[in-house]
């Protein structure tokens, strides 16, 4: 889970008195995110500091705005959105111009023009829509992520903030009598919002992280607890204190024990925000035993000034700073990440030095909001002109010579897998001009079954009627399993047309053919449970010809036993005497070897050294105890067991990226539907057999 922070709301200065302890607070919150990101272990669940930022941004904005209305001079829109542009605009223009300067050096150049777009959103606050958009989008998992995608906080920020200080205003003017109702419009939101992040974390996991809807609440606390400081402030110290000390506490639980399989935000948001509510109004009753004790310390002070540009930088350095030192996506160390969170901290001294503060605290813009709302229509302006303009010249992939075509030397060679061998030995380690299709075109290719809705998302049990190749024959064969069988979807569907099969194709996300309960999100997949169970009973009543099993050798038990390999023996036996018991010939088709990294980014980061992409054997086999598993229980079930290893690795050990002219992977783990497709002979040869032997 890549989760991200707002670290900019207000400073000290505009909040009601100096709250170090809200510095502090900061310097906390920015800390677990960059540890996160940094993968130390310890803090799988530093993603809390977002919520941390949202109820400290809503607690110290609405602070501001409320002084304002009280002390009688109204609440001017023009100058908040003037403060706002000089304090964001300046650092976050910069970091955007540099990180797409790095991502067209460094990174993917099948994947810039997806950069660009993430830039051009970014500048336009609305990068979170598109990432949550692209969240849901089951191809795209597994791939890096944008060097742009920490501005979705900011983003969610500036929604929210598009529509509170209208509604305080509203508020106010309509209980001016009766300031106990000022809360209440606020107080309905933050409960719709609530039960949005609740509901929509399980239907769909990136709305509820990135969508503005599922996180107003959360700021919308913070805003609330601003609403009653000055009751807080009465506070008694033998309870202030106590409370600081279990906010503090709160957050710290929530980063240590959640991770990547925590169900976030939804229920468990309420952890980091309820410790960000209680060491805020702690403070506002500061006590000489309090969390300030802690909190107001100078070097988190002092940390907490830096923490905007050192969010705005980290990120872009974690994602663009390994490339930058020539390594592979996903190869780096925690060591050399914390290093780049290092070289992050610098720069974001240097950033709130030579422009932030030159910037905000000029003369130019002082009494002046119509200038700084000026400055900041530009500096959006530009830099979406900057991103569409490159969006429109990408960096250009170099092609190489052209090199013989696979779909065709496969399609005419009289001995398939003789030929595909050849042409594995003789991979050329340069993206050659021919290359079909073009590299940025591979990620966005869907064979049918992902266009058609038959790739059966996580939460669905359905099985729906997906038949393909000739409808009209009586010889049914039929693809079971998970996307690691859907991958071999478009060898099978040409090989359906050529030879009159009706092909039904029977795959769901992440599900394993072998009977075990899987864990997902840190409880059961109980929804692949069922539908195995009803994907076997049509599959039964469908009397195929021949099942074609396969699925990924990743993801554990949810009930692991003590001996592994039994266990999943037992569970592909269990599976494969059922499909058998329907008449057909089942074959297992062994899981396939998996590339280093990103195959595709990694062939656009290194078109002429693409040796440097390449995978070994036997490194390359995700699991090997799962393999010896599903091979014996297809020997004491009868059913033929295919390995596609030849068809991806030269004899010698050697799996590269490039076959003739086509990218052998489409991600870092999926074979390319182009590939599958080329070599559906080799594929259709063996299958041959299988058939025969009936």
């Amino acid at each position: 889970m890549n989760v991200n922070m707002d670290m900019k709301a207000t400073t000290p200065a505009e909040s009601p008195g100096l709250r170090l302890d809200i510095q502090g607070l900061r310097a906390v919150a920015v800390s677990l995110v960059v540890l996160g990101h940094a993968g130390v272990g310890s803090f799988g669940g530093g993603y809390v500091g977002v919520d941390v930022f949202f109820v400290m941004s809503g607690f110290l904005i609405t602070s501001l705005l409320v002084r304002e209305l009280a002390a009688g001079d109204g609440l001017s829109i023009r100058r908040f959105y003037a403060r706002r542009a000089l304090r964001l605009l300046p650092a976050s223009t910069l970091v955007v111009v540099a990180t797409l300067a790095g991502s067209w050096v460094f990174l993917s150049r099948a994947r810039f023009e997806e950069y660009a777009g993430d830039a051009l959103s970014s500048a336009l606050y609305a990068v979170n829509l598109r990432l949550a958009a692209s969240g849901t989008d089951y191809l795209a998992e597994g791939s890096p992520p944008s060097p742009f995608q920490h501005f979705w906080s900011l983003a969610v920020e500036e929604q929210f903030y598009l529509l509170w200080p209208l509604l305080l205003l509203l508020s106010w003017r309509l209980a001016r009598r009766r300031r106990g109702l000022l809360a209440v419009p606020l107080a309905v939101l933050c409960l719709l919002s609530f039960g949005l992040s609740v509901a929509v974390t399980q239907d769909a996991p990136s709305w509820a992280y990135f969508g503005s809807h599922t996180r107003f609440w959360e700021l919308g606390a913070g805003a609330l607890l601003a609403l009653s400081a000055e009751r807080l402030r009465g506070l008694p110290p033998g309870l202030a204190a106590p409370m600081s000390w279990a906010g503090l506490a709160c957050i710290a639980v929530s980063a240590t024990l959640y991770d990547n399989d925590t169900p976030f935000p939804g229920y468990y948001a309420l952890l980091p925000v309820l410790g960000s509510v209680l060491v805020l109004a702690g403070g506002c009753a500061p006590s000489r035993y309090g969390a300030q004790l802690l909190l107001s310390r100078r070097p988190l002070v002092w940390l907490g000034g830096l923490s905007y540009g050192w969010y705005l930088w980290h990120w872009p350095l974690l994602v663009i700073g390994p490339a930058m030192m020539g390594r592979l996506p996903g190869t780096s160390s925690v060591r050399i990440a914390l290093l780049l969170c290092a070289v992050a901290l610098v720069l974001a001294w240097a950033t709130l030095r030579l422009v932030e503060n030159p910037v905000r605290f000029h003369t130019a813009f002082r009494g002046r909001p119509g200038r700084a709302l000026r400055l900041g229509a530009g500096l959006s302006v530009g830099v979406a002109l900057i991103a569409a303009t490159a969006y429109a010249f990408p960096p250009a992939i170099d092609s190489g010579r052209p090199t013989p075509s696979l779909r065709q030397a496969m399609a005419t060679a009289p001995d398939p897998q003789l030929r595909l061998r050849q042409l594995l030995e003789t991979s050329g380690t340069r993206l050659p001009s021919n290359l079909a299709p073009p590299l940025p075109e591979i990620k966005s290719a869907r064979s049918a079954v992902y266009r058609d809705g038959c790739h059966v998302a996580y939460d669905s049990t359905s099985t729906p009627p997906c038949e393909y190749g000739d409808p009209a024959s009586r010889k049914v064969v039929v693809l079971f399993g998970d996307s690691h069988a859907a991958q071999w979807f478009p060898a099978l569907n040409r090989l359906a047309k050529e030879r009159g099969w009706k092909l039904v194709s029977l795959t769901k996300a992440s599900c394993k053919a072998a009977k075990v309960t899987l864990r997902r999100l840190g409880g059961p997949y109980t929804a692949c449970d069922t539908w195995r169970a009803r994907a076997i009973t049509r599959i039964t009543a469908l009397r195929p010809a021949m099942v074609i099993v396969s699925s990924s050798d990743a993801g554990d038990p949810m009930y692991p036993e003590p001996d592994l390999v039994q266990q999943w023996t037992g569970g592909f036996r269990t599976t494969y005497d059922a499909l058998g018991a329907s008449g057909a010939k089942v074959v297992a088709l062994l899981d396939t070897p998996w590339p280093k990294s990103d195959a595709v980014d990694c062939a656009a980061m290194y078109s002429l050294q693409l040796d440097r992409c390449a995978s070994r054997l036997p490194e390359a086999i995700q699991d090997e105890s799962r393999r010896t598993a599903s091979t014996d229980a297809a020997r004491l079930s009868g059913a033929t067991v295919i390995d596609p290893t030849p068809w991806l690795c030269t004899a010698g050990g050697d799996c590269p990226v490039l076959v003739g002219n086509t990218v052998v992977y489409r991600d870092d783990s999926h074979v390319a539907d182009a590939y599958a497709e080329a070599i559906a002979p080799a594929l259709g040869a063996r299958l041959a057999q299988v058939l025969g032997s009936g």
